[in-house]
């Protein structure tokens, strides 16, 4: 045999097809050292490498029932399956950096959103006058508007009838207009 070529082991091929789990721990530990190197060749860093080792034994064993060795050695299997596993994590990377670039240059087109000043001076104006409200116009319009809540999921919270809590809603609103408007008037 040549080096760095397992040797054929008959017994361990068949064990190994029989499902022995002491048959999955010596293949481990005999071809465990190949498969690593040959998925070194094939992907970017050692963590990549282990990650395909622990992939190849666990698709070897879990489709064990397709191994035939009638047909090729362990080893060969194994190396066929370390090549699927190389590819596959391969394609994987490529396709997460694609979509990773995509993201980046999505990002980069759009602008950072910068809180305009007036409407930031809107909005400390708009949570003064809620607050001017009182109770319980105040609570009811911030479940509305804030935190985006149903006049019935209002109602459900606060235990009140559905017509109080609209009624509270348009009022809340009318007022607010008002000082809105009384503020907004040119001096």
């Amino acid at each position: 045999m040549s080096p760095g070529v397992p040797e054929r082991d008959d017994s361990l091929d068949g064990a190994f097809a029989a499902g022995e789990e002491e048959a999955l721990a010596e293949a481990y530990r005999r071809f465990a050292p190949l498969i690593r190197a040959m998925a070194l060749r094939r992907l970017p860093d050692s963590a990549a490498a282990d990650d395909a080792v622990q992939e190849v034994f666990i698709r070897a064993w879990r489709y064990r029932g397709s191994y035939s060795p009638a047909r090729s050695t362990l080893a060969a299997w194994l190396v066929g399956i370390t090549r699927n596993v190389a590819a596959g994590i391969t394609t994987s990377r490529i396709r997460e950096d694609v979509m990773l670039e995509g993201a980046a240059a999505r990002d980069a087109r759009t602008p950072l959103l910068t809180p305009d000043p007036e409407s930031v001076a809107d909005k400390v104006v708009l949570d003064a006058e809620l607050t001017r409200l009182g109770e319980p116009q105040h609570s009811i319009l911030r479940m509305a508007f804030h935190e985006d809540l149903t006049h019935q999921q209002i109602s459900d919270r606060l235990q009140l009838p559905l017509g109080t809590v609209k009624s509270h809603i348009r009022r809340g609103l009318v007022q607010l207009r008002q000082r809105l408007e009384v503020s907004d008037a040119p001096a």
